[in-house]
């Protein structure tokens, strides 16, 4: 599963080197990204003007330059020009005057601006023609950049990126920070971390395992085994809680895995053979390594050799979690690589799930299935973006499955390959016609004439907005949190109970226990490096630029936290309760074991990058 990424914080200090109106001690610091010759920019200024009036001496706006010259051809000029003029103590004036006359930004126009202010001329014509400001200009081009600015104006707020809305009321909350503000921020920190999800699991399964060896012990088997059934007419689908959530919420859990899939076979890291081929053959060792070494550990029992598909699963919410913890000692291009991995192994792991650890065939429901299967490819076809009948038809595919002896999880992939997508729309055309709605309203004098005509524009901004995201990339940005903040919690609240109480060393050295471990701590790695070295020697594959072999291999023991789909695969491979709970407890030591030796690896075999030493930008990029 894919991760979200932390908020983008601000790179280069604030200082003196820097143009600010307060003090630097002030316990707000707001800084702007601006372009001069950005029209929002200028829209913005009477709002700083009037946040600093309000908040006095508790507020210092920090301004610097991110001149766009693709866009606009006066910028940089006009951004040397302010610095000229700072350097004669006239910055605030002449970057009022340059955002009040964008429209005059030729030389000959940016030389009156200094005329108009009194500054020495042939100092300032002179400065200008020799650029002696373009570097400093770059310097906050550059870190603007680095920063993650995305567009202009774009404003830090304490150091991190604030992404809301530019009106004066939504600043100041923002600014000010009240209470609902603080616990809404808070969510929305914790949430964008790539290890939260990992976090989340790692809770669920503590509580988990506390439960499951306390006093309340038999209170915990209960709950997940008492029954919850929904009837319809004649038709009762009745299941204990444990199989409502293993086949029923796992269900949505696959569905994002589905949409994930179809998104990076389309336009991802899947979209080419170059670049699938790494990553694909990586996951396919990934797979072979791991059942090999349970099959040799279990050769002697035939009742257990079905639990070879236990170790092949990668969790990628800890995988990525760990590598994101880890900071500059694992690159971009590592966690891109990982993944890319992740979606080629779910993809096997689906496979595995419903060629070797579904039920007999029912064949009447399954009829009914193809059917349905159909009717949604039809939708789909005919570019039916509307989610409702996919919706209706997605539960009676699930019930079909369920009730064919196919695991019903496979229907939440099936259901996501049929999702429609759409070609990226032209957005200059919906900039135009946002622009054109909201400038309509804007010019009506009478404000009860614009609060009337509000509902209609802001429909017409939400029909803009939702173009802008075909359906499968909407219902992956909306699930994505439900899945790994509630769903894959639950999953491990519901399987990671393993009690050990009554168990021995010997519980842990069983051949089905052993070869779980064995097969994640070392499989898995083996497998990952081996077949990555062997899709980069002959030719097929080859590592990205700032990735190294042992980088790769150090990383691969952490696709050894197999967790998530493990369990999951345990409880359809052990119906045995004993035997099961064997293969959790070998499931639970094994990821901690790959955690750690991943760690250590990646600690020893990648120094840490200096990131800013890396970044070089043109001055023509400027």
């Amino acid at each position: 599963m894919a991760a979200e990424t932390s908020a983008s914080k601000l790179t280069l200090p604030i200082g003196e080197r820097d143009h600010y109106i307060g003090s630097l001690d002030a316990p707000v610091i707001l800084v702007e990204y601006a372009d001069m010759e950005c029209p929002h920019c200028k829209d913005v200024q009477p709002i700083l003007k009037d946040i600093k009036e309000r908040m006095g001496d508790r507020i210092c706006i920090v301004f610097r330059h991110f001149p766009i010259r693709s866009q606009h051809s006066h910028a940089q000029k006009a951004a040397e020009a302010v610095e000229a003029g700072a350097a004669q103590g006239k910055f605030r004036e002449m970057a009022w005057a340059i955002f009040m006359h964008q429209d005059k930004l030729e030389i000959e126009d940016l030389i009156k601006h200094a005329e108009t202010h009194g500054l020495d001329v042939e100092r300032f014509k002179r400065e200008l023609k020799d650029g002696l400001y373009a570097k400093k200009v770059r310097e906050d081009f550059t870190s603007g950049i680095r920063s993650d600015v995305n567009g202009t104006p774009t404003f830090f707020i304490n150091g991190v990126r604030y992404d809301g809305a530019w009106d004066l009321e939504s600043l100041m909350e923002a600014i000010e920070k009240p209470l609902g503000v603080r616990i809404g921020l808070l969510a929305q920190n914790f949430t964008r971390q790539a290890a939260s999800g990992g976090i989340m699991l790692l809770l669920a399964s503590i509580v988990a395992l506390i439960w499951a060896n306390s006093p309340f012990a038999a209170g915990f088997s209960n709950f997940w085994e008492s029954t919850l059934s929904i009837s319809l007419g004649s038709f009762t689908l009745s299941e204990h809680l444990l199989e409502w959530v293993n086949s029923g919420l796992m269900a949505i859990f696959f569905f994002v895995v589905g949409l994930e899939i179809k998104r990076e076979i389309q336009t991802g890291e899947l979209a080419s053979v170059r670049k699938a081929a790494l990553p694909i053959m990586a996951a396919i060792g990934g797979m072979v390594g791991p059942a090999l070494i349970y099959l040799l550990f279990n050769l002697g029992d035939s009742g257990n050799l079905g639990g070879w598909g236990v170790p092949i699963a990668t969790d990628i919410a800890f995988t990525l979690g760990i590598l994101t913890l880890m900071g500059s000692r694992a690159p971009l291009s590592l966690k891109v690589f990982f993944t890319a991995l992740a979606i080629a192994d779910d993809i096997g792991g689906i496979l595995v799930i419903a060629l070797f650890y579904s039920e007999g065939i029912i064949w009447l429901p399954l009829g009914i299935a193809v059917i349905v299967l159909a009717l949604l490819i039809g939708l789909n076809i005919s570019r039916v973006y509307n989610k409702i009948p996919y919706a209706i038809l997605g539960i009676i595919l699930w019930v079909a499955f369920l009730e064919s002896g196919l695991h019903p999880t496979i229907a939440g992939v099936l259901i996501a390959l049929t999702i429609p997508t759409r070609r990226p729309p032209d957005t200059r055309v919906l900039l135009a016609q946002a622009v054109t709605v909201m400038q309509e309203v804007e010019d009506l004098g009478n404000d009860e004439e614009k609060e009337r005509r509000r509902p209609s524009v802001v429909q017409t901004l939400e029909v803009i907005l939702e173009r802008l995201q075909s359906p499968a990339q909407r219902l992956e940005r909306d699930l994505t949190p439900l899945t790994t903040f509630i769903i894959l919690p639950i999953f491990a609240l519901a399987n990671a109970g393993v009690s050990v109480r009554g168990m021995t060393a010997q519980d842990l050295l069983s051949p089905v226990s052993l070869g779980i471990i064995f097969g994640l701590v070392v499989g898995k790695p083996l497998g990952i490096s081996l077949f990555a070295w062997i899709a980069i020697r002959s030719g097929i594959a080859e590592l990205p630029g700032d990735l190294n072999f042992r980088q790769l291999a150090s990383a691969s023991f952490l696709a050894g936290v197999g967790f998530t789909l493990s369990l999951f695969i345990a409880g359809a491979a052990f119906p045995d309760p004993a035997t099961l709970a064997s293969a959790k407890l070998g499931i639970i030591v094994a990821s901690l074991l790959a955690a750690g030796l991943g760690w250590l690896f990646m600690t020893l075999n990648s120094p840490a990058a200096n990131r800013s030493s890396k970044f070089e930008l043109d001055t023509e990029d400027i």
